[in-house]
């Protein structure tokens, strides 16, 4: 039975309320995957292995870490700067302390500027890859470890980098399963 006149109407005009709402409901986790994929946005890549070429040519590597205004965490780089020669592999600690009299989960979003140099910053292990839960009370450091991929010396844009900032912010997510219990029961006891 085909449809037609107002009925027709309303059916396409439903259908393109949902379909824009399934799209705009995609969009999030797509661009997420197109940035890691091609380091667009100056998102860094993740890698399975170090690089086995190392050049002579250093870059000097920045650190940042920011929590959002909502999050309970102090949190902040270990070390504020390290050079590394193109490929080699480097290792960086962030802090993170839960000042706090709850557990408190967190995820942290990650970019690197210059945005021509996120394609070439390659990460091995990250604290990022996971969400994280401290104790209250608890500090903890989070290694990163990374290198810079040595394509990036035949980049138009990438060769005249020199400096790179690594930025992570920390945000407030919902308690894992086993901790909502803990939290609840932290709760109870403070009451």
């Amino acid at each position: 039975m085909a449809l037609s006149g107002p009925a027709r109407t309303v059916v396409q005009t439903v259908s393109v309320v949902v379909f824009m709402g399934a799209m705009a409901w995609a969009s999030v986790p797509f661009y997420d995957w197109f940035c890691r994929v091609t380091g667009f946005g100056g998102v860094p890549g993740q890698v399975e292995a170090a690089s086995d070429e190392i050049l002579d040519q250093t870059v000097k590597i920045r650190f940042d870490g920011t929590v959002n205004s909502h999050m309970g965490w102090e949190f902040k780089p270990v070390v504020r700067e390290m050079e590394l020669r193109i490929g080699e592999v480097g290792l960086a600690f962030y802090e993170a302390y839960n000042p706090s009299s709850r557990p408190i989960a967190g995820q942290a979003s990650y970019n690197v500027t210059p945005y021509a140099a996120g394609a070439y910053f390659d990460k091995i292990d990250c604290f990022c890859f996971t969400e994280q839960v401290l104790a209250p009370g608890e500090r903890v450091q989070m290694p990163v470890s990374f290198f810079i991929d040595p394509e990036i010396v035949n980049d138009d844009d990438g060769k005249y980098v020199h400096t790179i900032t690594l930025s992570y912010t920390f945000y407030e997510i919902d308690l894992p399963e086993g901790y909502a219990a803990l939290d609840a029961e932290t709760t109870t006891d403070l009451n």
